[in-house]
Order: C-alpha cells, then sequence, then structure tokens
C-alpha cells in the first residue's frame, strides 16, 4: 500500500486549492451561507468545466474516469476551504447510479452529472434518526406501471436545489429489515414533493423533504426491488470516506491557525507557542490529524483497489469525526476571544465539524459498525 500522491493526484491537488482560493475565499463562504441557495451556480459550472462532479464517472459516459482515492484528494481540498455546495452529495449520489443503475440510467444521467446539468441528493433518514434498515418507513406502493411514495426524508443535504432525489424506501414488510428495501430515482418537480430548508449550526443547507402520493414509475428503480439495501451501506461507506477527506482538509487548516497564531500571540513576554502545556496541546492536536489523514487514505486507497473496507471506513469516520469537534474546539480556546467572532475563519471550521460528525453515519453509528466487523456484535 503506498499512499504516497501521484504526480496527477499532486496536479489535481494543486488546482483544487488554486482554483478555490481565488473563487471562493471565505467572503464568498459567508455570502454563500446566507443565500437562499448555499451555493454559487456561477462556481459550479466553472468546477464542472474542470470535471469535479465527474472525476469518478467514466470516460464513455462523458467522466474523468478517476478513482475514488483521487476523489479522496480534490475533498481534502474542498474541505480545507469549506467549500458550500451540494458537490458532495452530487458526487456521491453517482455511485448507486454507477453501481445498481441500468444502461438506460446511466446513459441518461452520467453525463449530465458530469457536465454539471443536474444536482442529486440521497434521502435516507427519517424521524428515528438512525442510518440503520430499520429506519426505513416511507412506503413505496405499486400501482400499474408505477410507483407510490410516502413518508418524510430528513437531513437531505441540499435537497432544495437537486434536480433529482435518489429516495430509499420500504416495498416490502420482511422479517428482516435489510428486506424489502428499494431505491427510486425521482424527479424533484414531481407533484406531491415539498421541500423545506432546516436551519443548523453549519447554515449547511440540510432539508426535510416529504413525499406525498408521489408518483414514480418502475423505470425510475435503481437496482432491484426490495434489495436495495447493499446499495445503501455502499453508499454509506463510500460517503463516510469522503466526508472524511473533507474533515482532514478542514482540521488541517485549524491545525495551521492554531499554530501560526501561536507564534504571534504574545504573553508575559513571550510567544504562546512557547509554554509547555499549549505545546502539548498542539502537538496531540497535530498528531489526530496525521492519524485521521492515515486512516481516511488508507480507506479510500482499499474502495478504490475494490478491496472490503467496512471496518477502514467506519474506523476513519468514527475517529475523524472526534479529531474534528476537539481540535475544532481547542483552536477556539487557544485563539481566545478572537474566535468567537463572526468574521473570524475558526468558527467557520468548528460549526460544521458539528454536521460533518452526523453525515453518513455519526460516531456511535461507525463505532457499533467496527464492533460488529471485530465480532463483538
Amino acid at each position: 500500500m503506498d499512499l504516497r500522491f501521484t504526480e496527477a493526484q499532486e496536479i489535481l491537488r494543486k488546482m483544487a486549492r488554486d482554483f478555490l482560493t481565488t473563487e471562493c475565499p471565505k467572503t464568498v463562504v459567508r455570502e454563500l451561507e446566507k443565500s437562499e441557495k448555499g451555493y454559487s451556480p456561477e462556481i459550479w459550472k466553472k468546477m464542472a468545466e474542470l470535471g469535479w462532479m465527474g472525476l469518478v464517472i467514466p470516460e464513455n459516459y462523458e467522466g474523468m474516469g478517476y478513482t475514488f482515492q483521487d476523489l479522496t484528494v480534490l475533498l481534502e481540498e474542498t474541505g480545507r476551504n469549506i467549500l458550500p455546495g451540494p458537490l458532495v452529495s452530487t458526487v456521491i449520489s453517482t455511485f448507486p447510479i454507477l453501481e445498481a443503475g441500468t444502461e438506460e440510467q446511466k446513459e441518461e444521467f452520467l453525463p449530465k452529472i458530469a457536465r454539471g446539468e443536474i444536482i442529486i441528493t440521497t434521502a435516507l433518514l427519517e424521524a428515528e434518526g438512525t442510518f440503520n434498515a430499520s429506519g426505513i418507513a416511507a412506503k413505496a406502493t405499486p400501482k400499474g406501471n408505477d410507483f407510490i411514495i410516502n413518508g418524510t426524508k430528513l437531513f437531505a443535504e441540499m435537497a432544495h436545489v437537486a434536480n433529482y432525489i435518489i429516495c430509499v424506501t420500504r416495498t416490502k414488510d420482511m422479517s428482516s429489515p435489510e428486506e424489502g428495501i428499494t431505491l427510486f430515482l425521482v424527479d424533484s418537480k414531481t407533484p406531491g414533493i415539498r421541500c423545506e430548508v432546516i436551519p443548523s449550526i453549519a447554515a449547511d443547507k440540510l432539508c426535510e423533504v416529504r413525499f406525498e402520493n408521489v408518483t414514480v414509475p418502475k423505470k425510475n428503480i435503481l437496482g432491484e426491488i426490495d434489495k436495495g439495501w447493499p446499495i445503501v451501506e455502499m453508499t454509506l461507506r463510500k460517503g463516510a470516506i469522503a466526508k472524511c477527506a473533507e474533515s482532514i482538509g478542514a482540521i488541517q487548516t485549524c491545525v495551521e491557525m492554531t499554530v501560526a497564531y501561536s507564534k504571534e500571540r504574545v504573553q508575559y513576554d513571550r510567544p504562546i507557542g512557547a509554554f509547555q502545556a499549549l505545546q502539548h496541546i498542539m502537538a496531540d492536536m497535530w498528531t489526530s490529524m496525521q492519524t485521521s489523514r492515515y486512516l481516511v487514505y488508507k480507506a479510500a486507497w482499499m474502495e478504490s483497489e475494490g478491496q472490503p473496507c467496512a471496518k477502514e471506513a467506519s474506523l476513519a469516520k468514527a475517529y475523524v469525526n472526534e479529531t474534528y469537534k476537539n481540535v475544532g474546539k481547542w483552536a477556539i480556546r487557544l485563539h481566545g476571544a478572537i474566535a468567537t467572532s463572526y468574521d473570524h475563519d475558526i468558527p467557520l471550521y468548528y460549526r460544521r465539524s458539528k454536521a460533518a460528525d452526523t453525515a453518513f453515519g455519526g460516531t456511535d453509528f461507525h463505532r457499533e459498525l467496527v464492533a460488529q466487523e471485530i465480532g463483538l456484535i
């Protein structure tokens, strides 16, 4: 296993960093936080021209044909700059189409995603707030050549601007909750869909989506009827690694800003970084950052190589969740009162650490998955 960046990955990283520094500085991030859409269509179009939305889409569907590990490199940079918008939700929602879509579905949707013409998100969570199959209560009932969907989904990222929503439904009650699950590609303009943005600490445009007698044709089923849970597990696994990649970019920025500030802030006639107690705290921040990076890139490498990595993905997500929150907390404490100001960048990262924690499974959820993988459950 070689986790060193290839020349192509170094080029991708530099290109992404330069682009985001120019096109999406923190002033733009703050403006987009307050905007109704939560993203910039102009920046989105430029990202599409760079091939970001189609990074992992095969070339025969107008994508770039890059690996999942390459995607991790890109997302670390978007996390470093806390890029607002539907990039992660769209890219991760591409995988169910890639893995389970029919050839007709791939030809219809993948080129449009790669060109940045459509935005997609996945609606999984419901009122129980669990990422387990037992939490899926939204019903899809057959009616002729269609299905009728009823139910409410919560925390669907950027659903208010999505053109299509991958809705995870229950099509049959079975003895095992993992059975009877079916995924549908739903046009967001279909009558009966109501979407409302949920206020959150990260201002990241998570949405409540209500499906009331929504008619979806059978041809929009992803995968097989009643056998969709493995697709959900795959999406959660890839999504967890992707969100971790964003998080380590943010973690590194918080650490770098804190170390730089500790060299400038003077108390008792010397920089606060000279005090041993604070040195130890920052050393711990740095250590947890490097550990996070290793866990994430190992999981991403295994995913790219097609190796089973459920344990590694959950281990990374559980560890990175806690690291991001702890690093953000100590970054604020070591900066002092200045870091409580809206105009300071550290709070931008800290607020997002709370949202990153729950995306694609919270810490407890992934700890339980690790426990299952090592035979404790």
